[in-house]
């Protein structure tokens, strides 16, 4: 089933389905060592890449398996990052909460203010029950934007990835329905 892909905004932000003008932000953002040294993936170093992460983007809403959107400042319209929430499985009302955002983005509050919007998208249109997200336990930023949005650490997994050739541990957090506390402004669908 289609799962169509949201267009959000919040004060600050545009979240919205990518464009094929999108590949040029998105092979600089993840073409940098810096933004990725805690991905279990190397940085792209062929712009084809982001291409081709467009085209899953699409692939995943067209099978109802996930949504990725860009993530835009409004005040100069800049792509920032992009936000995701994949692995949904309607059966059990779960999903995968990611995102990535350019390292001039971070400090500012927009992974936590994007990631809160595409939340209250999930539980509200989607009706999830449960959101999980993971993070290598060296990237305490990351983990604190989860916490700051109501996730709750559950556990550890004991060196599951290896990261720029580095056996890595990973946190995995959990977010529950009855434990979301959405945003006092609410954010429009378009």
């Amino acid at each position: 089933m289609p799962l169509a892909t949201p267009i959000l905004h919040t004060a600050r932000l545009r979240l919205r389905p990518f464009a094929d003008a999108d590949a040029a932000p998105l092979f600089a953002l993840h073409s940098s060592a810096y933004v990725l040294r805690y991905w279990d993936a190397p940085p792209w170093n062929e712009r084809a890449r982001a291409e081709r992460f467009i085209a899953v983007c699409r692939q995943m809403a067209d099978e109802g398996t996930g949504a990725r959107v860009a993530i835009d400042r409004v005040s100069d319209g800049a792509f920032i990052g992009w936000c995701s929430l994949t692995r949904w499985n309607p059966d059990y009302r779960s999903a995968s909460l990611g995102y990535c955002l350019a390292d001039a983005a971070w400090g500012h509050g927009y992974a936590t203010e994007a990631a809160r919007a595409l939340l209250q998208w999930a539980f509200d249109t989607l009706d999830l029950n449960r959101v999980q997200a993971e993070t290598d336990t060296r990237n305490v930023a990351s983990a604190r934007v989860l916490e700051k949005i109501g996730f709750v650490r559950e556990g550890t997994l004991r060196e599951d990835c290896i990261v720029n050739g580095e056996v890595s541990d990973s946190w995995v957090f959990g977010l529950i329905r009855r434990e979301w506390r959405p945003s006092a402004v609410p954010i429009p669908t378009r």
